[in-house]
């Protein structure tokens, strides 16, 4: 059951009612002022084991980027089914990327973890540039990523 609740974890509680509580959960990411074109940026969860459970958001179109989100890339092997439906526009520097999505409860105080990878045309690719482990209690709290994205936080 535990599996199943988990390859539930990226669809919405309508999808599918009665079998995952789901709640929403905020996600924003500001991104610094790094002076380069709008940043691509993949969010993905992985589970306790470090293993691929799916993707949550895609900002940036043009699937030929892609590949430079490389260990998102790596871990779906580029599979466009990955990232239907959950793909918006590039993050320009200096702004911010707020989404709410409804995650399953299961994701919570678990072990998975939330990756954003990011990359800039022209400038250094940053995979696992914010890695953040899923917990009640890290709700709210702001996590600085490595290169482009200044803050990362969620609540519930």
């Amino acid at each position: 059951m535990k599996s199943l609740l988990a390859a539930l974890a990226l669809t919405t509680a309508l999808t599918l009612p009665g079998l995952a509580a789901a709640k929403p959960v905020t996600l924003t990411t500001t991104l610094n002022n790094y002076g380069g074109d709008g940043a691509y940026l993949a969010l993905y969860v992985t589970n306790a084991k470090g293993a691929y459970v799916g993707s949550l958001w895609m900002a940036g179109p043009k699937s030929k980027y892609h590949e430079h989100l490389s260990d998102w890339f790596r871990a779906t092997n580029g599979n466009p089914a990955e990232i239907n439906g959950i793909t918006g526009a590039s993050v320009g520097a200096g702004r911010s990327l707020k989404i709410t999505l409804d995650l399953a409860d299961a994701l919570f105080d678990a072990g998975y973890e939330l990756h954003i990878d990011a990359a800039v045309e022209n400038m250094r690719d940053s995979p696992n540039e914010v890695t953040v482990p899923l917990t009640s209690a890290g709700a709210g709290t702001s996590i600085h990523g490595r290169r482009y994205i200044n803050s990362f936080s969620y609540n519930f």
